[in-house]
């Protein structure tokens, strides 16, 4: 079968002719991959910038058919031979003894998506960048009718992540879940923010949508049309040439003298590397507010204590989400018409999709098999 390899780091993927995976055993499925999607994680792990090895095939968000079961896979799982499945990286294999797998939230007994012993597919174990790929089948999900693998596979990182940092922000995840609530969404321009744009609104919430230059704009423009009268919940906030002062004002009024603290969004969700993004997210911020982290910049993020200390703003991660989550999400887009835009590309054209994303190409880059 054909395959994308990363055999070095900082290098192009490599399209080589690889052993199809054996029939599979215990929980694994054998799923027959038709779309996977290129994540920020993909170009630093291949910037050599994480501690997996190599070689590996890349995507840990993809989507696909099953086509064989192993023995063990539970039929309260509800897959079959032939059903679409949507494939998440984590978790491939964990312990199931650890505080996360016997703590799961109510996922399958004992499985823990945080396991730290667990394989990541596309990271430390091969992903989607390849026809077929070997998957835990407690990892996955259920492909909703009406959705197709290539809507389906970026919402398998992208969406779960910024789904549950909506969560993680306070947000009811069901409709009307966030009603009453402003959130704000710092780098909303980029894969998982204009996701997060569209999932914020449809669950009730007003959104600010923070972002800077034409690219990530015009992509947010792009959100709002397709919202229709929804988009009225969106305000689209250019941070070059809009000050966090003026923001506030324009969207919530002239506070009362001594009482600025109540003004202000209930949440930010931080998705840029950038010290600036945190810096000017959190000015929007009323006391008692959230601000949840989505990502890590290698030099870390520079936290003012008074934030925490005098408006009582408490700071929180994520990462991805459960598995149960990772159901009630995708169903989610599919009823609500979450959809990410997408730019579809052959297998063999992968290095020219990695080029245009590192060139700042918008949306979400996917793998289509059926090209």
């Amino acid at each position: 079968m054909r395959a994308q390899v990363l055999q070095a780091f900082n290098t192009s993927y490599v399209l080589k002719d690889v052993p199809t995976p054996p029939a599979p055993s215990g929980h694994d499925i054998l799923v027959q991959v038709q779309a996977a999607s290129y994540c920020h994680t993909d170009a630093v792990f291949a910037s050599g910038a994480m501690w997996q090895d190599l070689p590996r095939i890349g995507s840990h968000e993809f989507a696909g058919i099953i086509v064989n079961m192993g023995p063990s896979v539970s039929k309260d799982l509800g897959l079959d031979v032939g059903m679409p499945v949507g494939v998440p990286g984590r978790a491939f294999h964990p312990c199931g003894s650890c505080y996360e797998c016997r703590n799961n939230d109510g996922d399958p007994e004992s499985y823990g998506v945080y396991c730290t012993k667990a394989g990541n597919l596309g990271l430390s174990r091969d992903g989607g960048f390849q026809e077929f790929c070997t998957v835990d089948s407690r990892q996955v999900a259920p492909m909703p009718a009406g959705m197709t693998a290539v809507e389906t596979a970026p919402l398998m990182c992208a969406g779960l992540t910024i789904w549950n940092a909506l969560r993680a922000g306070r947000v009811g995840m069901h409709k009307g879940g966030g009603d009453g609530l402003t959130v704000a969404i710092s780098g909303a321009g980029g894969g998982l923010g204009h996701l997060g744009v569209q999932f914020a609104v449809k669950l009730g919430c007003n959104v600010i949508a923070i972002d800077t230059g034409d690219a990530s704009l015009k992509l947010l423009s792009d959100v709002a049309q397709s919202l229709g009268p929804l988009s009225s919940k969106l305000t689209i906030v250019d941070a070059k040439t809009q000050k966090a002062e003026d923001v506030l004002t324009t969207i919530f009024g002239q506070p009362e003298p001594g009482l600025e603290g109540e003004k202000g969004v209930d949440a930010l969700l931080v998705l840029p590397e950038a010290q600036q993004a945190l810096d000017y997210g959190t000015k929007l911020i009323k006391n008692h507010g959230v601000c949840v982290m989505v990502s890590f910049p290698k030099e870390g993020f520079l936290i003012q204590p008074r934030d925490l200390v005098f408006r009582h703003i408490q700071m929180v991660g994520v990462l991805v989400g459960r598995n149960h989550q990772l159901r009630a999400m995708l169903n989610f887009a599919s009823q609500e018409g979450v959809r990410a835009i997408i730019r579809t590309y052959k297998l063999e054209q992968l290095n020219q999709l990695v080029d245009d994303y590192h060139k700042g190409a918008s949306g979400k880059l996917v793998v289509d098999m059926a090209k």
